[in-house]
């Protein structure tokens, strides 16, 4: 069941084209993934859909109704960016009461919760937070509230390994608890792929790839070996890339094998989701 319609949208910024008629239907609970190198669009993207830049062209759907100067789809969404919407001088706990006047259903108890985990301290004011801190009250406010559906736009900047596993295993939990449609734009793909249900990749302002990370995997391969026996095997293949090294060569592949069809002296082996974005996005 789509739940945010994203039709024939274009996004310029003077003549540059930061986004160039991109069209995405996200269904009702489920995690997305929003990949890209910098620059790529994503950033524009989540803005066009919260509201905060207006379309050149197109238009976006929330529940079926358009986010243009629309309080109603934009009271459905949370947007966690990199800016803090709070006042500096107010504390972490009168934030979350604060919470609850724009999001009733947020749950201050939840987030209380939260914040003993993360070891948040609640009576510091905002603006005496570290950077990873920082990051770490927005998380805390985004899982909180409980809005039907979720951006968030690099959320673990600045936060350390622990606290980034600590995030992911509670952004988890509560979507099993209370599904939501999750939009995560993250540099860090090798950590998120383990959560995120669709890939969709921005490259210089259009969609390059929208499909279920299962399915993304089960056509990245790589095949390694002798650079003629490893022309003739990719040859009218969709090949990503390619490394050579003296005789050898190495092929990066988008494309259904049949493993059993490589032919001898030639290794083949699987792609993770961050080496084939790498690929898809270096030309």
């Amino acid at each position: 069941m789509s739940y945010i319609e994203i039709k024939n949208i274009t996004k310029k910024f003077g003549d540059i084209a930061a986004l160039e008629d991109v069209s995405i239907t996200l269904e009702k609970n489920k995690i997305y993934g929003l990949l890209g190198r910098n620059g790529a669009g994503k950033t524009t993207l989540l803005n066009l859909i919260t509201n905060k830049i207006f379309p050149t062209e197109g238009e976006i759907l929330v529940d079926g109704d358009n986010v243009i100067e629309n309080d109603k789809p934009l009271s459905k969404i949370y947007y966690m960016t990199e800016k803090n919407f709070y006042p500096d001088s107010m504390t972490v706990k009168s934030a979350f009461r604060w919470g609850k006047e724009f999001y009733p259903d947020f749950d201050i108890n939840y987030a209380e919760a939260l914040s003993e985990k993360f070891l948040l301290k609640t009576n510091k004011k905002i603006k005496s937070l570290s950077t990873g801190y920082k990051s770490i009250f927005k998380i805390i406010i985004s899982l909180s509230c409980n809005a039907p559906v979720i951006l968030l736009d690099e959320p673990v900047l600045g936060l350390d390994a622990n606290h980034r596993d600590l995030f992911y295993k509670e952004l988890i939990q509560s979507y099993s608890e209370n599904p939501r449609t999750i939009i995560i734009s993250t540099h860090l793909i090798e950590e998120a792929a383990d959560i995120i249900e669709n890939a969709i990749v921005l490259k210089n302002g259009k969609i390059i790839m929208n499909d279920s990370v299962e399915s993304i995997l089960s056509k990245g391969f790589c095949v390694s070996g002798g650079a003629a026996a490893v022309d003739k095997f990719i040859a009218g293949k969709n090949v990503l890339g390619t490394d050579v090294l003296g005789g050898l060569k190495t092929a990066y592949l988008m494309e259904k094998l049949d493993q059993n069809s490589v032919p001898e002296g030639l290794e083949i082996s699987k792609l993770d989701l961050q080496k084939l974005f790498i690929y898809m996005t270096n030309s």
